[in-house]
């Protein structure tokens, strides 16, 4: 016989007149390989229709379902609550502008993200559809694939200190998207470009360094390296700014 599950589950409507942030308490039988996504819509279907969270493709590759579970960024559908103790509190992630309960919208911070980034290859190479493709080096590309495995589910901005203080602070899903570009042999931006876009406390130099941005990832990407390796070059070229005026 499984657990007898509580859910502390954050309920607030911000389109409905007269509606309170509130915490709504519900139980549920746990089942065997039960994930929080199949408590959720368990949930919904079994007790309370209005209850309204973000899912797609349950399998940790659309990050829609993000929120967070006790007090931690993460998947539903990634998220087994065989891990968790019996009393689950969930709320929706912080920074981004809420929809409703456990739904936020994270597609506009993420547009104005690669708008702010300048988010694709910058190259005076006019394209020749008849041109063979270019090669790229494997070890290159390898590095390249590893960057782009982001979901941008958000969890890394909703861990982030920083990020929840500041509303300008670009976050290490930004930084972690400049970082693919910086490797990407095709973008022919300068050191001094890319120092414009993210060299001062809104990029790279805001962040506190206290890792929780890796430490949630679900996909496991190396965040910090990317924050180190950019820090490093955007130190360089500013000290390579400063002897150039002297």
């Amino acid at each position: 016989m499984g657990r007898q599950l509580k859910f502390e589950i954050f309920r607030f409507n911000p389109a409905k007149e007269g509606d309170v942030p509130r915490m709504q308490e519900y139980t549920l039988d746990e089942t065997p390989n039960m994930t929080l996504f199949i408590a959720l819509n368990r949930l919904r279907e079994e007790q309370d229709a209005s209850l309204t969270f973000d899912f797609c493709c349950r399998a940790g590759i659309c990050g829609a379902c993000a929120m967070v579970i006790n007090g931690r960024p993460n998947l539903a559908c990634q998220t087994k609550v065989k891990d968790l103790p019996a009393h689950i509190t969930l709320h929706p992630l912080p920074v981004y502008k809420l929809i409703g309960d456990l739904s936020v919208d994270t597609g506009v911070w993420f547009r104005e993200m690669y708008t702010k980034t300048e988010s694709w290859i910058h190259t005076k190479k006019v394209f020749d559809p008849a041109k063979e493709e270019e090669r790229m080096d494997d070890a290159i590309a390898d590095e390249i694939y590893e960057l782009e495995r982001c979901i941008e589910c958000g969890c890394c901005v909703a861990a982030c200190g920083t990020a929840r203080l500041r509303d300008d602070f670009m976050g290490a899903a930004a930084l972690n998207r400049v970082a693919r570009f910086v490797v990407d042999p095709r973008d022919e931006r300068t050191e001094e470009q890319y120092f414009d876009i993210i060299g001062g406390d809104t990029g790279i130099f805001g962040c506190m360094g206290l890792l929780a941005c890796e430490d949630v990832c679900p996909k496991g990407l190396p965040l910090q390296n990317q924050l180190g390796f950019l820090r490093r070059k955007m130190g360089i070229s500013a000290l390579k700014d400063i002897f150039k005026k002297k």
